[in-house]
C-alpha cells in the first residue's frame, strides 16, 4: 500500500506527507477502496499539457489528469499528474490558500480513481460534496488545512 509523490520541474511544498497519506488511505478506506499503488506527479503546465496533447488530445491546459491501472474492482492502482501552476492560479481565482486548493486537487484525482465522475453538473456537485466530506475528514486528523 504505497503513496508516493514525485516532482517534474516543480516545488510541491508538502510538508507532512505521511500525514496526507495517512489521510488518503483513509478517505480511500471510507469509499470501500484499498490503495495498491498511487502515485501523485507534480509538474508544470507545459509538462501536463504535453500529458493531455498525447494521451488525451486535447490541446489546453488543466490542473489534474488521473490515469486509473487498477486490475482489481475496488482497488487503486494508478498516476495522477498535478500541475503546480494550475493549482496555484486556481487559488488565487477562488480565494482560497494554495495548500487548501492541494489537498482538493489531491483528493479528487483519488476520487476518479474510486469511479466519480465530473462531467456533467450532477456529477460535478457529488464530486464536490465528496471532496467537502474528505476535506472535513483531514481536519479529524489534527492537521490543519493550510499547513501541509
Amino acid at each position: 500500500m504505497a503513496i508516493n509523490f514525485f516532482e517534474e520541474g516543480v516545488q510541491s511544498r508538502i510538508n507532512q506527507k505521511r500525514k496526507i497519506k495517512d489521510w488518503i488511505k483513509k478517505a480511500a478506506k471510507e469509499k470501500g477502496f484499498h490503495i495498491s499503488n498511487l502515485n501523485y506527479i507534480f509538474c508544470t503546465d507545459d509538462y501536463l499539457l504535453q500529458i493531455n496533447r498525447n494521451y488525451l488530445n486535447h490541446d489546453t491546459f488543466t490542473d489534474i489528469i488521473t490515469f486509473d491501472q487498477a486490475e482489481q474492482e475496488r482497488e487503486i492502482e494508478g498516476d495522477i499528474y498535478i500541475s503546480i501552476e494550475r493549482v496555484k492560479e486556481n487559488a488565487t481565482t477562488l480565494g482560497v490558500i494554495y495548500h487548501e486548493e492541494l489537498l482538493r486537487v489531491l483528493i479528487h484525482g483519488m476520487l476518479h480513481l474510486c469511479g466519480l465522475k465530473d462531467k456533467s453538473q450532477k456529477e460535478k456537485k457529488r464530486m464536490r460534496e465528496e471532496e467537502e466530506k474528505a476535506l472535513n475528514l483531514f481536519q479529524t486528523l489534527s492537521v490543519p488545512r493550510g499547513t501541509l
